[in-house]
């Protein structure tokens, strides 16, 4: 397979070049791209010296056409399949030779890295929300998704181009519980996912309240408009 590693980045300064290269180091056949979502600190000038393939946004866009922007790329140079891959470590590059085994084998349109499989389930307030989102995943699919805030994830050719022409697919778990409604394949395999190697997170208890909210307010009510 032919695959493609989108590494959404936003002032990742302290982990990006750890990341790339261990990714080139543990998956040399895997191609990659840094989407650069307006960085304002040495994340841009990082990918210039060093030479990695990246994209720079003019301003930060968020993650979802960050994310669209890559998928665009994907489709432009014919991947197979295009893997979401956090710029902050915390994604293990040897995880993806085994999700696009499982893609193959079970002719998945998804394949999401389970830390719930590996038994290292999020705890706290993240955990779980995760908990409560799966939950809803069953109760409007009956599909069961243990990790669906993992946010490695792999998608197939014909997501690619969803993802690439759509305005409403987003790398979030209601766009999965849509996918699980109209009967795409959706597979887990277990993965180990180490903590953030460096910088600061995005998700305080606000956000993270504010996040689980808004996603189970859309696997609940908006999905059902969704095609």
């Amino acid at each position: 397979m032919k695959i493609l590693a989108i590494i959404p980045a936003y002032n990742e300064e302290e982990c990006l070049e750890a990341t790339v290269r261990n990714l080139e180091a543990t998956c040399p056949t895997v191609d990659y791209l840094v989407v650069n979502d307006g960085s304002t600190d040495r994340t841009r000038e990082i990918c210039e010296q060093r030479g990695f393939r990246c994209v720079n946004l003019p301003i930060n866009t968020g993650l979802s056409s960050g994310f669209q922007t890559g998928m665009k790329y994907a489709e432009r140079h014919g991947y197979d399949a295009a893997v979401q891959f956090d710029a902050d470590g915390q994604h293990l590059p040897q995880y993806i030779p085994v999700m696009a085994q499982a893609m193959e084998q079970n002719d998945a349109a998804v394949v999401v890295a389970s830390r719930t499989l590996a038994n290292e389930a999020p705890t706290g307030a993240r955990g779980a929300g995760s908990k409560l989102i799966s939950a809803l995943i069953r109760i409007t699919t009956g599909k069961r998704i243990t990790d669906p805030t993992s946010g490695m994830r792999m998608y197939n050719a014909q997501l690619i181009r969803e993802f690439a022409h759509g305005f409403d697919l987003t790398p979030e778990p209601d766009t999965l519980a849509m996918l699980a409604r109209r009967g795409e394949t959706i597979v887990e395999v277990p993965a180990h996912m180490e903590e953030r190697q460096g910088g600061e997170s995005y998700l305080n208890l606000p956000h993270i309240v504010r996040y689980m909210a808004r996603t189970c307010l859309s696997i609940l009510m908006f999905q059902w408009f969704r095609k």
